[in-house]
């Protein structure tokens, strides 16, 4: 089950498009604003994503790695089929809010509000971008931002329960979101439409939601 979730988070890291633009699209705006058009845009967007998407598997392998230690330490089998029941539950949330049936994923955000408040001002200090390092730096930070779809995606990569699966779920998903956010041009501007277009959505949505429900079922039966 762990193959099918790295292409579940790969989905839904490019179905929450237009979420991830709304939250980071001024950010990749601030990057480009001092680059024309061009190679050296292309740099700087390279290496923004580079530093978020290396953020978020760095998350990942955090919870990974913790979710080993713990499970080592308590040798329980039960703890280890509540995150797996979790990871499930949050995938059926993912799902219902990517077909635009739910919310609950957005009220995630403010756990990490905390954190953001303490990162904020480095990544201020960061400003402008001179070079693709720079933009590198910045994505690391933004990779932080409080978000509901990669807090949702953190679940499973806690339940996972090895800091390598943990990892590769979270590039998973990161690599989900590159097109939206590498391509903000015309070609993101209609993906994005084509994304958000309710049949889509929901479709789509409804799939991943069905995929969470279908393995809590069988979590629960026994049959994993």
């Amino acid at each position: 089950m762990i193959e099918t979730n790295f292409w579940l988070l790969l989905v839904a890291g490019l179905l929450g498009g237009g979420h991830c633009v709304g939250m980071c699209g001024g950010i990749v705006a601030a990057l480009t604003l001092h680059h024309p058009a061009g190679a050296a845009r292309w740099r700087v967007l390279a290496g923004y994503n580079l530093g978020r998407i290396a953020s978020y598997t760095m998350i990942g392998a955090l919870l990974g790695g913790l979710a080993a230690t713990g499970l080592s330490l308590a040798s329980t089998h039960s703890w280890q089929l509540m995150l797996a029941a979790l990871a499930d539950l949050m995938l059926v949330a993912m799902g219902l809010y990517l077909a635009g049936l739910g919310q609950a994923v957005v009220a995630l955000e403010k756990l990490g509000r905390p954190l953001w408040r303490r990162l904020q001002p480095l990544l201020g200090r960061l400003l402008p971008v001179r070079s693709i390092a720079g933009a590198a730096a910045v994505g690391a930070v933004w990779g932080w931002l409080p978000c509901g779809l990669v807090y949702s995606a953190s679940i499973s990569a806690l339940a996972s329960g090895s800091a390598w699966h943990g990892a590769g779920m979270m590039l998973a998903f990161g690599l989900g979101t590159l097109p939206n956010l590498l391509l903000m041009g015309v070609f993101a501007d209609g993906l994005r439409r084509w994304i958000q277009q309710r049949p889509v959505r929901l479709v789509a949505g409804l799939g991943v939601a069905g995929i969470g429900a279908w393995k809590l079922v069988q979590l629960v039966s026994g049959t994993i």
